[in-house]
């Protein structure tokens, strides 16, 4: 496929996500909002984060094998224009039961065109470490709507303006990336087994030790970073020490620092070991959450922001070897299935966390100690994959006959 088409495909692919993000991870912002105008408790509006994840979840594993059956171009148009008509119907309706079904629905369209989109970067890759390296850059995108998201709701509630218009803000986008995708000529999928491409197909994908054992590793990643985005303004919404400023803004950072160091993460990810720099970056991740549980409340406003940079590089990469360890013919039923545990991860993590807490005097600092114990099984995992490498003969078996 000509060089030009392959960059407006990633340039698509990148938009996509950038897209879906503002949406996505601008619901904290959205909550107190919406508990303001319908007098809600935090378990009711929380279901604006759990109902979307769910959906996606859902989504990915019931309706993941539609990549591979109706192939990517039309899977992902379909998602996009589910999205756009869903996201435009927020301006009709003023109740908080029609505000749930429409981010349900979202959810749905986004995990039809994100396991579309994750299965289409291997039709475009050359290789299993171009895969991930171009994965880092999709998710350095991601984590940049997740940054304009919240920003742009700021502004329009500044303005006068109700949150939801964020939503036609991003149907808009959407419109625009939807007439650009009907002209750019995607690859084709070619099929290498008689097997039908259905939803039994996807089942049997739980049946593989990869496509579990990566799946697994993304419901602990995820578990451990939906931990810093529900629930840390909440542990250090009383400090008042000497980095007032940086607690102030420690989400802010959070987000930066892991949408920074996904780009570079597509540098690093090019050029050295996947497996080692798993290692170091979850061992990082746990030392933060272990610190910031031990040093006291000073190191907290510190090492939990800081834990952004080391996550950057670690969803992507999960992503993107799972993926690699199948043949392109079945990317979106692998896609899919860890996208299922993605969701249910984002989804589980913080409720747990919050029963957790709630148990102990509502303490958010006993929720945490949880998040550690996730973080701790994640690095196991990179661990183990380090010393026994149980993935290194099947990449390099597919590397071969894939790519």
């Amino acid at each position: 496929m000509h060089n030009r088409n392959i960059k407006s495909i990633k340039w698509l692919t990148y938009m996509m996500f950038l897209m879906f993000a503002m949406t996505t991870d601008a619901v904290g912002v959205i909550i107190p909002e919406v508990m303001k105008a319908f007098d809600l408790s935090m378990t009711a509006a929380g279901l604006l984060h759990y109902g979307p994840m769910t959906a996606i979840a859902l989504a990915g594993m019931f309706l993941g094998f539609l990549a591979d059956r109706l192939g990517r171009k039309r899977t992902i148009i379909l998602g996009l224009v589910l999205f756009v008509v869903n996201s435009y119907l927020f301006i009709v309706g003023n109740s908080f039961v029609y505000y749930l079904t429409l981010m349900i629905v979202s959810g749905a369209a986004i995990g039809i065109f994100k396991t579309a989109a994750l299965a289409l970067i291997g039709d475009i890759s050359q290789s299993s470490r171009d895969h991930t390296s171009t994965m880092n850059t999709v998710e350095g995108f991601f984590g940049v709507g997740a940054i304009i998201g919240p920003f742009v709701i700021s502004y329009l509630l500044t303005q006068g303006v109700a949150w939801k218009w964020l939503f036609v803000i991003a149907a808009t986008l959407c419109v625009m990336l939807i007439v650009l995708a009907l002209l750019v000529k995607y690859p084709s999928t070619v099929n290498n087994t008689e097997e039908p491409i259905n939803m039994r197909q996807t089942f049997a994908m739980l049946r593989d030790p990869y496509a579990l054992g990566f799946s697994l590793a993304s419901f602990f990643y995820v578990s451990v970073e939906a931990a810093i985005y529900v629930w840390m303004p909440t542990l250090i919404k009383d400090y008042d020490g000497n980095l007032l400023l940086l607690a102030t803004y420690a989400l802010p950072v959070f987000f930066i620092l892991r949408a920074g160091g996904r780009f570079i993460g597509a540098w690093m990810m090019a050029r050295f070991d996947w497996s080692v720099i798993l290692f170091f970056f979850t061992g990082a991740i746990f030392i933060c959450f272990a610190g910031s549980m031990i040093l006291g409340r000073e190191f907290t406003v510190i090492l939990l922001p800081l834990s952004g940079l080391f996550m950057s590089v670690v969803y992507p990469t999960i992503n993107s070897k799972g993926i690699s360890c199948f043949p392109k013919a079945n990317h979106g039923a692998v896609a899919g299935v860890i996208l299922f545990f993605t969701a249910a991860g984002a989804a589980f993590g913080p409720l747990a966390m919050g029963a957790v807490s709630d148990a102990f005097n509502s303490d958010p600092k006993v929720g945490f100690m949880l998040a550690t114990v996730f973080a701790l099984i994640l690095f196991s995992g990179a661990v183990l994959n380090l010393i026994v490498k149980p993935t290194q003969k099947r990449l390099s078996r597919l590397e071969e006959s894939e790519y």
